[in-house]
């Protein structure tokens, strides 16, 4: 943009401005003209070289004007802004708030509330009711309850209390801290409200996680008759997506189209979501092909809800079809396998989009590919990621960092999860909470507790999540006090309500610890319906200590709920089997053939030069089949010589021949997975499992006992924690 010589302009180089004066008297000045005719910083700067020299910058709203492009424009520069603000003898309330503003949506908002403290001091000016709702955002930006709270304070006393705006900026403020009931209080109060009002309580609510009030707050803005919008709707479709209502998501379908609220592609966008989210894929097809306009969100929502229902073959149909498969089109793929309980094609999918170089991995890509390798213990491909990252000299964000502490304590290395986690400065809830997931995972219960309390130190607020991995640590290492002390303590003395997780983890606690009446007794004083879950750690409990009793009715309670859940009945198969009673074991196994259930197979994955391979219980597929059964006859003679004898409890079946028994139990995928591990990797390399299911107490002593006589360490993985083994002993201690 080319700039006017100086010379043409009629102002005068030292002007001698009225003293008494509109503020804007050089409003309609040509040289503010062309500020808003800037399309880089450059521009900008020539400008406000010129406005120096001819001093035309000295005018308070000639400077404010320079002052908003730098600051507030597509291309702006915070720092500039600062610099031009510092050269301005008098700013004005306008480039105050401007400043105060531009830090609000900026990364470091906390610098709003210092250019606020500036303003007190130095400027004759008070805050106007432009000036609260830019300090309010930055407060919600912090998410810092208290000085919120001080600005709302501030807007009562200076008469600005009943300001529609301000008040809406309040009840974003409460929500963003999780003071949803402030929100409404705020909200409920308000002499007058608006749209906005409306949309930002139904938001909150939604955010919330609270979409039962959200829908209850739109049908009662129906009955005021305050005509909703597009904002609106879009809260409404979140709720429908969380209740997963489908009848009433397409009621607002309806609604929408009959109400002629612009069918945005944003809207449009909301409806498929809501459609996949309830499980209606068949509806949000319909809507797919019918849409006029599509973007990238349409196609990965679609592709998304097909993986979500099992539809492989649909979502990566929908994929190959996208005319653009950008780093989200992939991102979206990728999550939706990993996220489906599909590690090993999510895993796939990633080295192919490698391969296709259509674009470097981001953050996303990251996050989702590590949650898959945590699940399948590919700890060498995590390791490449956590590499990659370094090279690339990506920040390590929340995100990141906690996926990072999932992976390597998920693939057995606790050590690498802990230089992860001391290596960053911030570290949020969700990263605390990772690491102490992590300690729990592996036994270091006592660990776990000490990371709460350094948590409580760095002034992080322990979440629901926090208390569920808190409670898991307890569990594992039989901590029943401390265990009692943490449940009890939640509510009274951090504010978080004990919901169904917790019951479970206090449950699994008592029932570990052989105190089932204990553990009967709170889940009947329980204030709300107990979950399967629940009833399923009561029943693991009588596994354990043989309450036939009492497993029957933890079994049924849980059937009631769950009737086609084969965990159940594979839990109380194994305590028939335990006291003997093969005709009920016979009698589950046929009930379960006349309902259509088959017990899920026991999986055991191990990870050897960056290939994951699996084994089935008694599988024979893998390539190295004679082998690895070569090297399991040899483990069996060395440890008949050592008086290993099988415990033929652990299977659920009647065999008369004890040969027979000990045969089935060798074939336990863990001691396949084993018998390749010791084949396969060098002495020095630890053996790392990952078993989906809970490992059955024979194979538990047969890698105690490999463990010391191939002076080998056994890193094995279960559905529940990690067992560590190494000169014949268990990290668990055998409380397991």
């Amino acid at each position: 943009m080319a700039i006017p010589n100086p010379c043409l302009v009629s102002l005068p180089r030292y002007p001698s401005l009225p003293s008494q004066r509109d503020d804007r008297y050089f409003a309609n000045h040509p040289i503010l003209s062309l500020i808003d005719q800037c399309s880089d910083t450059k521009q900008l700067n020539q400008i406000h070289a010129q406005m120096l020299r001819i001093g035309l910058f000295f005018d308070p709203f000639s400077a404010s004007r320079l002052l908003a492009a730098v600051a507030l424009s597509s291309f702006s520069s915070l720092d500039y802004a600062l610099k031009v603000f510092d050269q301005i003898p008098n700013p004005n309330l306008y480039s105050w708030n401007t400043l105060i503003r531009a830090y609000a949506s900026s990364s470091n908002p906390h610098h709003s509330l210092l250019i606020f403290l500036r303003m007190l001091h130095q400027s004759a000016d008070f805050s106007d009711k432009f000036t609260f709702p830019f300090l309010i955002k930055a407060a919600s930006e912090l998410e810092d309850l208290f000085t919120g709270k001080v600005f709302h304070g501030m807007v009562i006393k200076v008469s600005l209390g009943s300001d529609v705006f301000i008040l809406n900026s309040l009840i974003h403020f409460y929500a963003k801290c999780g003071e949803l009931g402030l929100g409404y209080r705020v909200f409920v109060n308000m002499p007058r409200r608006d749209v906005v009002s409306w949309n930002s309580m139904i938001t909150a609510f939604v955010q919330g996680g609270c979409p039962e009030e959200a829908l209850h707050l739109f049908r009662e803005m129906e009955t005021e008759n305050v005509k909703p919008n597009h904002i609106t709707m879009l809260g409404v479709l979140s709720a429908c997506a969380q209740k997963s209502d489908l009848e009433f998501g397409r009621w607002v379908h309806s609604y929408i189209e009959r109400k002629s609220i612009g069918e945005s592609l944003i809207l449009r966008n909301a409806m498929l979501d809501m459609y996949t989210k309830c499980g209606s894929v068949e509806d949000a097809k319909r809507l797919f092909d019918n849409m006029p306009e599509k973007d990238i969100v349409s196609w990965t929502t679609v592709l998304f809800g097909y993986a979500t229902i099992g539809d492989y073959d649909a979502a990566r149909g929908i994929f190959d079809a996208m005319p653009n498969q950008d780093i989200a089109a992939w991102n979206a793929l990728i999550s939706a396998y990993e996220q489906c309980g599909k590690p090993k094609e999510a895993l796939k999918l990633f080295h192919e989009f490698l391969l296709s170089k259509t674009a470097n991995p981001d953050e996303v890509t990251l996050v989702s590919t590590l949650s898959a390798c945590a699940q399948l213990g590919a700890m060498d491909l995590g390791g490449w990621i956590h590499v990659y990252i370094k090279k690339q000299r990506m920040k390590l964000n929340c995100h990141l960092t906690t996926s990072l502490i999932d992976m390597y304590c998920k693939c057995g290395d606790l050590q690498k999860a802990l230089v992860v986690f001391h290596s960053v400065e911030r570290k949020d809830v969700f990263v605390w909470s990772a690491m102490i997931a992590g300690l729990a995972m592996h036994g270091h219960g006592k660990d776990a507790i000490d990371m709460l309390l350094k948590m409580q130190e760095a002034k992080i607020k322990p979440n629901a999540v926090t208390f569920t991995n808190i409670l898991c640590a307890c569990s594992h290492v039989g901590l029943v006090e401390e265990g009692r002390t943490f449940f009890y303590s939640m509510e009274l003395v951090y504010g978080v309500l004990p919901g169904v997780n917790h019951y479970t983890c206090m449950v699994d606690i008592l029932g570990r610890a052989g105190l089932l009446e204990e553990a009967l007794e709170l889940i009947e004083k329980m204030p709300m319906a107990p979950a399967a879950s629940v009833w399923g750690a009561l029943l693991g409990a009588c596994t354990i200590h043989d309450n036939v009793e009492l497993a029957e009715r933890a079994c049924g309670c849980l059937l009631e709920l769950e009737p086609r859940n084969h965990g159940a009945y594979v839990l109380l198969s194994n305590i028939y089997a335990k006291a003997g009673k093969w005709d009920r074991v016979s009698g589950l196994r046929k009930l379960m053939r006349d309902v259509g259930l088959k017990k899920e197979p026991g999986c055991s994955s191990i990870e050897v030069d960056g290939i994951v391979h699996e084994f089935l219980v008694g599988d024979n597929s893998h390539p190295s089949s004679k082998k690895i059964y070569a090297k399991l006859d040899e483990i069996a003679a060395r440890l008949e010589t050592i008086g290993y004898v099988p415990n033929k409890s652990h299977l659920l079946q009647l065999v008369e021949e004890d040969g027979v028994k000990e045969q089935a139990l060798l074939l336990h995928s863990e001691k396949l997975a084993i018998a390749f591990g010791l084949i396969s990797t060098g002495q020095s390399q630890p053996i790392r499992i990952v078993k989906n299911l809970r490992v059955c107490g024979d194979c538990h002593s047969v890698a105690k006992l490999v463990s010391k006589l191939y002076d080998r360490e056994i890193l094995l993985r279960d559905r529940y924690r990690f067992h560590h083994f190494r000169e014949g002993r268990c990290s668990c201690m055998d409380y397991w």
